[in-house]
């Protein structure tokens, strides 16, 4: 829907020009409640003057970008060419490139929050080998899938109030799944 060449909606229209749209906005619509989520959330607890440098996005081949990076149809079809679930080096290189240049900036007691499934390797692999023991995750989200860790986020965002942080570092990567959220309002 988003790369119809008859879709009058703003966000599709913006993709098929040379500038593109912003990569928080395509993906908030391609993903929906979770990707929300965690935008909501990530920008909810940074400073707003930093979050262009605080809040990355995981890509599949140029690494961590921040949401306001515009891009086109044409990157999201470079981004469907390289699967993230098998070792690939455009995913991995330009990962572990900007993982190691925040791991250099932040300070040495700096916590790296990830706000993504630790249940797979897929990218938790590298950043814990990345940041190590400074890799935090909410704990919240064992046991939860997708769209629940998306609501999650947004009631926090919304709330004001962070969720509690562990390491990823010796965590239980699944568990048990805790009872579903109550309904909004």
């Amino acid at each position: 829907m988003l790369l119809s060449a008859t879709a009058s909606f703003a966000l599709a229209q913006a993709m098929r020009t040379t500038e593109g749209a912003p990569l928080g906005e395509v993906f908030s619509f391609m993903s929906g409640l979770y990707f929300r989520g965690k935008l909501e959330y990530a920008r909810a607890f940074t400073p707003a003057g930093s979050q262009g440098r605080r809040i990355g996005i995981i890509t599949t081949n140029r690494g961590l970008l921040s949401p306001a990076v515009r891009v086109t149809a044409a990157d999201l079809a470079s981004f469907g060419d390289v699967d993230i679930a098998h070792p690939d080096a455009r995913y991995l290189e330009p990962l572990r490139r900007d993982a190691e240049a925040i791991a250099a900036a932040v300070p040495a007691h700096g916590l790296v929050v990830l706000l993504g499934s630790i249940a797979t390797g897929k990218y938790v692999d590298i950043l814990l080998d990345v940041f190590g023991e400074r890799l935090h995750f909410p704990a919240a989200f064992v046991g939860r899938g997708d769209m629940s860790r998306g609501g999650l986020l947004l009631r926090h965002a919304r709330s004001g109030e962070p969720l509690d942080y562990v390491p990823v570092l010796g965590a239980i990567r699944r568990g048990k799944r805790p009872p579903k959220l109550p309904r909004l309002a």
